[in-house]
This record gives structure tokens, sequence and C-alpha cells, in this order.
């Protein structure tokens, strides 16, 4: 079967589309044939040696995908060959065909198209976890979005607008605002050419946002950790500035807000019940249209170097989707 493979830990250039044996699934985990598959920053970092896990290589990177089960392995109960399904995985996406374990898959229920699909387990997931389960937020809080037109950024800030949350959108170029806006901030940063103390003080009449959620790192989430209300909770989600944060401990103290560290995917690991129980609600959302995942592009198999490119250059709003057939 074709796939993508990563022999080195250099990058998207070396990449190669390449015919491997395919997959057989483990007792309890289901074989898809892939329909779409999406490219997340998490995917690019993973075939550069950037990520905190390295998979042994060669490996078939992409960790979302969607497509129709052929195979089941003997423990599995929950699906069966012919079911449309989504799935997340460290690695194998990018593959006519791919394994999945039972627990980090759902079905999708009619309508839900593969290339959709393929964008929400990640992105809301990852969104769904932090605000719902860690920060715990109410309705009417303020949540401030870093990378707020980025794939789990542009989910968060959807994801907020259903959660009847104020969300202010921090972006790096004023071309991203509209967009961001349209998904449902009240208020959009540019953090490239903006004060962004002043702002968050004119915004919320200088008593700091209830929630940060943070997908840069850096000097951003150090402004962040001023900008905090008293009882707050701020999130580093991630760290695509490639700067690990230093951050003074009096400032949570003198505020009593919290620091809440977020990673979906461990979590997932280590709650499998918990995870399948939101990867059906947020397919759920997804076939209401309560929310309503931005695809930036569909491009073929093929072309995976060129979108892993447009991800790691910050020049995709949303998702980009690798279509298989």
């Amino acid at each position: 079967m074709k796939a993508v493979l990563c022999r080195e830990f250099t990058g998207p250039q070396n990449l190669r589309l390449s015919e491997i044996a395919e997959p057989k699934p483990a007792g309890d985990e289901i074989l898809i044939d892939v329909h779409a598959a999406s490219v997340s920053f998490m995917d690019q970092l993973l075939v550069s040696g950037l990520y905190q896990m390295r998979p042994p290589t060669p490996f078939v990177p992409g960790t979302e995908a969607s497509g129709v089960v052929v195979a089941v392995g003997d423990k599995v109960t929950t699906f069966a060959p012919g079911d449309r399904v989504a799935c997340s995985s460290w690695t194998g996406g990018y593959a006519e065909r791919m394994t999945a374990k039972e627990s980090k898959s759902v079905r999708l229920p009619d309508g839900v198209t593969f290339e959709a699909a393929a964008t929400v387990l990640h992105n809301y997931g990852t969104a769904y976890y932090a605000l719902v389960e860690r920060a715990r937020a109410q309705r009417g809080e303020i949540v401030f979005v870093t990378g707020a037109a980025g794939g789990v950024g542009l989910a968060a800030v959807d994801l907020c607008r259903h959660l009847g949350l104020r969300v202010v959108a921090g972006v790096g170029s004023d071309d991203k605002a509209a967009l961001v806006r349209g998904y449902g901030a009240s208020e959009v940063i540019n953090y490239r050419s903006e004060d962004l103390r002043e702002r968050i003080k004119s915004i919320t009449g200088g008593d700091g946002i209830d929630v940060g959620f943070d997908n840069l790192g850096g000097a951003i989430l150090e402004q962040m950790a001023r900008l905090m209300t008293w009882g707050g909770r701020l999130m580093p989600i991630g760290f695509t500035s490639g700067e690990i944060p230093q951050i003074p401990m009096n400032l949570p103290l003198l505020k009593n807000y919290s620091i809440i560290g977020v990673f979906a995917g461990a979590w997932a690991e280590k709650f499998p019940a918990e995870a399948a129980r939101m990867n059906d609600t947020l397919m759920q959302l997804l076939a209401n249209g309560q929310i309503r995942p931005h695809i930036d592009r569909v491009l073929p198999l093929e072309e995976v170097t060129e979108a892993m490119r447009a991800v790691a250059n910050r020049t995709v709003q949303g998702r980009i989707v690798l279509r298989m057939r």
C-alpha cells in the first residue's frame, strides 16, 4: 500500500511516498481504509525530531484520520467492518490503511464528511479537554486564546462560542482577524503589532483574563502570566514559538490563580473511557452544526511536504487535510 515514510528526523523535505506492507490490527485495534488525514503542527514537530517523543524510524506520520473499518481485532466490541470512523494515533495516518486503538476511534454520524471528521479529535479534543475538563470554564468568563487562527486555537475559539464564553483572540497577523471574528471572537489582538498588556487591561477593565489558553509559549505566555485575574487559570497547551517560558512563581501566588498543564494525548492514554465519551460528544456537536471545523485546503497525499511546510510557516488557517482516495 502507499504510505508516507519518515526515515530520519530531518523535517518535511525528506518525507517520501513509498510502498509498504499493510498493517495488521492487534486485539484492541481496528484496521481502517483511510479517506482523509489532517496535518497538524505536532506532525511537523514529530518528523523534525522536535516533539517530546520520537517514534522508532522508519514510521508513517499522521496523528488523525478518518475512513472505513475493514477489519477488527479479536477484543474489539464497538466497531465492525463497514463502519465510518475517525481516529487519533501517534503515527500512521498518512497511508492508504492504518490501525488505531478502539478506545481512540469514534463512529461518524450520518452526514459528517471524512474531511471534516479528520480535523476534530485533535483540535477540538484538546480545546474541550482544556476548557471543560481542566479549566472548568464558566459561561461569561473571558478566555484569551493565542495562535487563535491555527488548528487548536481556532477550535478553542469555536468551542468557547458554543460554551458561552467571551473570547479574546490573539493572532500574529492582521489577515487572520476576520476568520477568528467569524468563529466568535469578540476582540482580536495582533500581539506582533499591539501592546498585549495595554489591550488586555483595556478589554477587561483592568481586571485581567479568567482563562489563558496558550499555544505559543515563550514571551507571550510570560506576558499572560502578568495578565490573569484573581482565581484565573493559565493553561500552557503547546510551545509553537519553540521557547519554553519561565514564570516567576510569585505571580500565581499574588492573585491565587492556577497554572494548569494540558496534554490531551497523555490524558486519553491514561483515561481511555473518558476520552472516548468526549470524542462521541464532539462528533455529535459536529453533526448538529454546533462546531464548525475550518479546512484551509484539501491536498492529495503526494503533497504532504508542501502541506507540512505551510503549517511550519504559519500560513495555514485551521487545518490542511490530505485526501487519500
